[in-house]
C-alpha cells in the first residue's frame, strides 16, 4: 500500500532515474528544452481553422494565457475546451494519462515495473466502462466532444511538448475511458496515506491500543456543522479534537461588508510545474462557468456561474476496507493476465489476482517487505459513479436544492461542497457515496464480514446531513470532520488547526471583506504549534534546564518563548521551534517505548497528534532526555539560518528535475516561504532540524463575491502554460507570493475588456490562415 499512496512522488523519482539512464543509453531523453516562447508565439500555435465545429467560436485570453470560450453551442464549447487543455497541457495529460493505466515502464523502463504491478492490481479504469455505459446522453456527449477536441490538436499538432520526446510518449488518440481512469486517479482515496504509514507498526504488541488511539482521536474532528440544518454554529463548537489540505469558506451576509456571499476556496495538492489545475472560463447555452479545471477533465471541480459559486476539500471519507480473504474459496478467485510494455528493454507478462470484494493487492512487490495475509481492497471507486454529470450539474445549477440534487452520483474523491449565491445563500453538501457503517474499524485489515459495515447498503448526498444557511452565519471546511449527525464518514479527519482559524478570523473580523479573505488564505497562525511550544517550555522548566544553560541553547529558549505561532518568512522563533520539536520527537519514542519500536513510532506523522498526552503519561527521565535533545538540536541550528524562509523552502520544479545527470534544467526557481504543515496557507514539510523543501500546499487559490458576476478571483502557483520556456509557464508566481489575483469575469463585455487577445475559431476554410490574422484586441 505504501508504493501505492506515494505513486506521484515515486513516479517523478524514478522518471528521473530513468531519464538519466537515457542519458548514459544516447536516447531522446537529451532533447534540447524548447526555445524561448512568447504569449503571441503560443497562441500562434493554436488551431483555428478547418475545425469541426458548428458555428464559428471565439477564444479570448489575456496576458497570463487563461482563456474564455464563447460559444454557440454545447457541443462547440467541450470541443474548444478539449483544445485549450491539449493546448496547454499536453505534455503533463499524457503523463497523468500513462500513470493512470500503469504505464510507468513505457516512458521510463524497467525501473518502473514495480509501480506498474501495484497500478495494474489496483486498476484505476476498472470501473471506466461501466461509468460510460451509464453516463447520460448529456454528460456522454460533452466528454466525447472534449475528447475530440484534445485529439484534434494531438493530430495537428506541428510540434509537440517536450515530454513527448523525452518520455517516448506517441499521438495514441484519447478515449472517454481515458478521462475516467484520470478522474479516478484523482480519486484516489487519501486514507490510504494513513494505511501505508502504519503497516509497519502492525507487528506490535501494543498495535492494537495504537490503533484504537488513532482512530478515536482522528474521528473526533471539529464539526462544519451538527446536522441540523437550522443550527451549524462553529462558533458553539469550537471544543473538539481532530487530524492535512484543502480550504474553503462561505460566508452569509450577516458576515459580509458586501452584503452578499462571498465564498474563498485554496486547493492543498502538490507543488509541481505545471501546475495540477489550469485557469478557464466558458459560455454556451448551458454553461456560463468560470473556473479551475484539472488538466484532461472537462469539469469545473471549483467555480462560479451567474447565480451560485462552489468550492471543497477532501471529506476523508471512509471509501475503503483492507480485507484479509485468507479464507476465501479458491473458487472466488479469479485471475487474468496483463502485459506491461517496457521503454529499453523486453514486455512483462503479470498476473492479477481478484476477488468479488475486489483486488488482491497483498501479492505485489511493494507489499512484499510485509508479513501479511491475502489482502484484498474494497473501494467505492471500482464502482461505477458519475462524478463528471455531478460536476456538471453543479455548475448548471441556480440554487441549492439543484445544487444538492447534482452530487446523488458523486462517489470519489469524497468531497465537503461548499456553496454560496447571490441571493445570499450559504450552504455544504456531502458529495461521497458510502457504505453504511454503524461503528469505528477495529483494525486496518478487518475480516470478510466486519461488523459494522454494510456495503450493500451505500449512502450517498441524498442520505446524508447538509447545512443550508447556518445561524453562524458561515460554513468552513478544512477537511475536518463535515458534521456530528448520521454515521461515522471518517477516521483519519486533519487537525483542526485550519478550521478553528478560519472561526477565530471570521468571528473577530465580522463584517468581512475581500481583502480580509484574502489575508486569510495567506494566514499563516498555527495554534497547535504555540500549545506544544507552551508544552516544552513548562517540561524545560520543570526539568530545570531553562535555569541551567546559557549561550546559543539559552537564546534558543527565548526565541521558542517569544515567538507567536505565525510561521512569517522572517520568523527565528518558527525556526527554534521546529529544531527542538524535530529533535525532541526523534529522541522522546525511543528513549519512552524502546529503541526499535520508538524510532518507528517517530516517523510515523500521526504520532504528531498524541505527542502531548505521551510526553504526560512518559517516564521523567524519557522527557528529560528528549528535552536535552530538543534543546541540542535548537542550539546547534541557532545560526544555521537566518529565519524561516531561509530554512523553509519552495521548489517550483517539473517532474524529470529528479533526473541526476539533466534535473538541474528543470528546475525553474526556488524560493523561501511563510507557512507550514497545519497553517491556512499550507505549505507541508516533513519534520526537519535543516533546511527542506515543502512537500505539497496551496498550489492555487479562488475568491467570489456573489454581489458582482465579474468579482471572481484566482490564482495558480506557477502559471497557466504547461509549455516549458513560455512566458506563461511561472508568471502567477509573483502574484502567489504577493497575494495578488487574476480577475475572472462572467460578463461578456468585462471578459471583451480585460481578455484582449481574441481567436476565432472558423468552421470553414481549406487551410490555417496567418496567426496574427486571427489574433486581435477588441
Amino acid at each position: 500500500m505504501a508504493g501505492y499512496t506515494g505513486m506521484a512522488s515515486r513516479a517523478a523519482r524514478l522518471l528521473g532515474l530513468a531519464v538519466a539512464g537515457g542519458c548514459m543509453a544516447g536516447c531522446t531523453v537529451l532533447a534540447p528544452m524548447p526555445k524561448p516562447a512568447s504569449l503571441a508565439d503560443r497562441l500562434a500555435a493554436f488551431p483555428i481553422r478547418s475545425l469541426p465545429l458548428e458555428h464559428r467560436v471565439n477564444i479570448y485570453w489575456n496576458e497570463h494565457q487563461i482563456p474564455f470560450v464563447e460559444a454557440d453551442s454545447d457541443d462547440d464549447a467541450a470541443f474548444a475546451l478539449g483544445l485549450v487543455h491539449a493546448h496547454l497541457r499536453l505534455g503533463q495529460m499524457g503523463l497523468v494519462r500513462m500513470l493512470a493505466q500503469g504505464r510507468l515502464s513505457e516512458m521510463v523502463g524497467p525501473i518502473g515495473l514495480d509501480v506498474d504491478r501495484g497500478l495494474r492490481t489496483l486498476s484505476f479504469s476498472r470501473a471506466a466502462a461501466e461509468i460510460e455505459r451509464q453516463m447520460d446522453d448529456r454528460s456522454r456527449r460533452w466528454t466525447q466532444r472534449f475528447v475530440d477536441g484534445i485529439n484534434h490538436y494531438l493530430a495537428i499538432a506541428g510540434e509537440l511538448p517536450h515530454e513527448f520526446r523525452v518520455l517516448g510518449l506517441s499521438r495514441e488518440p484519447w478515449t472517454v475511458a481515458d478521462v475516467l481512469t484520470i478522474g479516478r486517479l484523482a480519486g484516489t482515496d487519501v486514507n490510504w496515506l494513513v494505511w501505508a504509514s502504519l503497516l509497519p507498526l502492525r507487528d506490535r504488541s501494543d498495535w492494537p491500543e495504537l490503533w484504537a488511539r488513532l482512530v478515536r482521536h482522528g474521528s473526533a474532528s471539529l464539526p462544519s456543522f451538527d446536522g441540523d440544518a437550522k443550527t451549524a454554529g462553529l462558533h458553539e463548537l469550537l471544543g473538539g479534537l481532530g487530524r492535512s489540505g484543502s480550504n474553503s469558506l462561505a460566508l452569509g451576509p450577516v458576515r459580509t461588508s458586501t452584503g452578499g456571499s462571498i465564498i474563498a476556496n485554496d486547493p492543498h495538492l502538490g507543488i509541481l510545474v505545471p501546475n495540477v489545475w489550469l485557469i478557464a472560463g466558458v459560455k454556451s447555452p448551458s454553461y456560463h462557468v468560470v473556473g479551475l479545471m484539472g488538466p484532461g477533465l472537462p469539469i469545473f471541480a471549483i467555480g462560479r456561474n451567474p447565480h451560485i459559486a462552489w468550492g471543497g476539500t477532501n471529506m476523508r471519507a471512509a471509501s475503503s476496507d483492507l480485507l484479509d480473504v485468507s479464507g476465501l474459496p479458491a473458487s472466488e478467485i479469479s485471475e487474468r493476465q496483463e502485459r506491461i510494455a517496457v521503454r529499453w528493454w523486453f514486455d512483462e507478462e503479470i498476473t492479477v489476482r481478484e476477488t468479488p470484494h475486489g483486488p488482491v493487492l497483498s501479492e505485489v512487490p511493494i507489499l512484499s517487505e510485509y508479513d501479511l495475509p491475502p489482502i484484498a481492497l474494497r473501494w467505492t471507486g471500482h464502482r461505477a459513479s458519475d462524478e463528471i454529470g455531478s460536476m456538471l450539474a453543479a455548475s448548471r445549477a441556480r440554487e441549492f436544492t439543484e445544487f444538492r440534487a447534482a452530487f446523488e452520483g458523486f462517489a470519489v474523491p469524497g468531497q465537503n461542497m461548499l456553496y454560496a449565491d447571490d441571493q445570499g445563500n450559504i450552504g455544504q453538501v456531502m458529495a461521497v457515496q458510502l457504505p453504511l457503517r454503524t461503528t469505528s474499524p477495529r483494525d486496518m485489515i478487518l475480516e470478510l464480514e466486519a461488523a459494522g459495515v454494510d456495503w450493500n447498503a451505500m449512502q450517498s448526498a441524498e442520505d446524508l446531513p447538509f447545512s443550508l444557511n447556518p445561524e453562524s452565519g458561515y460554513l468552513a471546511s478544512a477537511n475536518n470532520r463535515p458534521s456530528t449527525a448520521g454515521m461515522p464518514v471518517g477516521f483519519f479527519f486533519s487537525s483542526d488547526d485550519r478550521v478553528r482559524r478560519m472561526a477565530e478570523v471570521v468571528e473577530s473580523e465580522t463584517p468581512v471583506d475581500l481583502g480580509t479573505v484574502m489575508a486569510l488564505q495567506r494566514d499563516v497562525q498555527m495554534a497547535s504549534a504555540v500549545a506544544l511550544r507552551d508544552l516544552f517550555v513548562a517540561r524545560l522548566d520543570v526539568a530545570g534546564l531553562t535555569a541551567a544553560v546559557t549561550g546559543d541553547a539559552a537564546e534558543a529558549i527565548r526565541r521558542m518563548r517569544e515567538w507567536d505561532g505565525h510561521y512569517r518568512p522572517e520568523s527565528v522563533g518558527a525556526v527554534s521551534f521546529e529544531q527542538f520539536r524535530d529533535g525532541f520527537v526523534r529522541a522522546f519514542y525511543p528513549l519512552a517505548f524502546g529503541e526499535e519500536k520508538g524510532v518507528e513510532l517517530a516517523a510515523v506523522g500521526r504520532m504528531a497528534a498524541l505527542l502531548p498526552a505521551d510526553v504526560t503519561s512518559a517516564s521523567a527521565q524519557a522527557v528529560r532526555g528528549a528535552l536535552a535533545a530538543g534543546l541540542e538540536a535548537a542550539a546547534t541550528g541557532l545560526h544555521a539560518y537566518t529565519d524561516w524562509a531561509d530554512m523553509h523552502r519552495l521548489e517550483l520544479a517539473h517532474p524529470l528535475a529528479s533526473a541526476p545527470l539533466i534535473g538541474e534544467r528543470y528546475r525553474f526557481a526556488e524560493h523561501g516561504v511563510g507557512g507550514s504543515s497545519d497553517t491556512l496557507m499550507k505549505t507541508a514539510h516533513d519534520s526537519s532540524s535543516q533546511r527542506h523543501r515543502v512537500r505539497y500546499g496551496a498550489n492555487a487559490r479562488h475568491i467570489s463575491d456573489l454581489t458582482d458576476l465579474d468579482a471572481n478571483y484566482f490564482v495558480l502557483l506557477g502559471g497557466q502554460d504547461g509549455w516549458l520556456n513560455s512566458t506563461t509557464m511561472l508568471d502567477q508566481w509573483p502574484l502567489w507570493r504577493d497575494g495578488t489575483y487574476v480577475r475572472m469575469p462572467l460578463s461578456l463585455e468585462a471578459v471583451r475588456e480585460h481578455f484582449p487577445h481574441k481567436l476565432v475559431l472558423d468552421n470553414k476554410g481549406a487551410g490555417r490562415d496567418a496567426a496574427p490574422a486571427a489574433v486581435s484586441s477588441d
